[in-house]
């Protein structure tokens, strides 16, 4: 039976996990874990992780019905228009070179960042010589059909 750089195969899975709990003053518990690295055979290096979470109290919270206003004085920006077509609505393929051109299939879903450059997966009915039934289009190489 062939060892893992020295270390026997039951010692290789096995870390070292301390959970001390430690409450400091803002109340924000910490767990530590160490675990063995098997990097470049260097059996001396250690991962360190480190999770703190804070405890919110109920005297801090405040409750979700009042609104104040922001220190600027300004009101939040309201959230701008969702683009493209709605989710489940009847589109046609204008992509010249795609499997389904003027084919009319259902939209899955819609990608809302701006970057995205074919945000719009759509569903078909039939396959494609690949098998697959999706693919995603840009916003000017489908036509919502009503």
């Amino acid at each position: 039976m062939a060892s893992c750089g020295g270390i026997g195969m039951a010692s290789a899975a096995s870390g070292l996990l301390l959970t001390p709990n430690a409450t400091a003053t803002a109340k924000t518990s910490i767990n530590m874990a160490f675990f063995p690295s098997k990097i470049n055979n260097n059996n001396n290096n250690l991962r360190l992780v480190v999770r703190a979470a804070e405890e919110a109290s109920a005297a801090e919270t405040t409750p979700a019905t009042t609104t104040a206003a922001p220190e600027g004085g300004e009101a939040p920006k309201p959230k701008p228009p969702p683009i493209g077509p709605k989710r489940g609505a009847k589109v046609k393929i204008l992509r010249r070179e795609s499997y389904w051109y003027n084919s009319y299939g259902s939209v899955v879903t819609v990608d809302q960042d701006p970057k995205t450059r074919y945000p719009v997966v759509v569903r078909f009915n039939k396959v494609n010589y690949a098998n697959v039934s999706t693919n995603n289009y840009a916003l000017d190489e489908i036509e919502e059909v009503k």
